[in-house]
């Protein structure tokens, strides 16, 4: 599972033009689920996206994180993270996660957020959307449950 985590001032995402979803400050997320991933990839991405110490403290170092400062996250599935163009020019998507497994692990995402009692909000697995952002600072972080980066 990988992730793009920025920081944000706010974020919204639509779909045919309505926003669906929006958040003020807090964290957007740019999730990509692996077709061999599982439950175990996607608790080492939640925690590191819930416990990431980017917000500042008092001193002004980013030390704190979404949950100390009691922020918002949006969330918005990204099977593009997985394209590879190691080879010509056009991205293959073979390691994206298919619809009917992908769609299981990110709505599975949604629900432990629910269980941290994280305000969040998100986008629509699988369609076409238009995400609108304030990057903050700008602070953008990648995280992938493989280690690869």
């Amino acid at each position: 599972m990988r992730a793009v985590v920025q920081r944000v001032k706010e974020s919204n995402v639509s779909v045919d033009g309505e926003i669906i979803s929006k958040i003020n400050k807090g964290l957007m997320v740019l999730l990509g689920i692996e077709n061999d991933d599982t439950e175990e990839d996607l608790d080492y991405i939640l925690k590191k996206v819930t416990k990431l110490r980017v917000f500042d403290d008092e001193d002004g170092v980013m030390n704190k994180s979404l949950i100390d400062c009691d922020l918002e996250l949006l969330v918005v599935s990204q099977f593009t993270l997985y394209g590879d163009v190691r080879k010509g020019n056009r991205p293959s998507y073979v390691r994206s996660a298919k619809f009917d497994e992908g769609i299981v692990l990110y709505e599975k995402f949604l629900e432990k957020l629910k269980e941290l009692n994280i305000k969040f909000g998100h986008g629509k697995y699988g369609a076409d959307m238009d995400v609108y952002l304030i990057n903050d600072g700008p602070v953008t972080i990648l995280l992938d449950s493989n280690k690869e980066f």
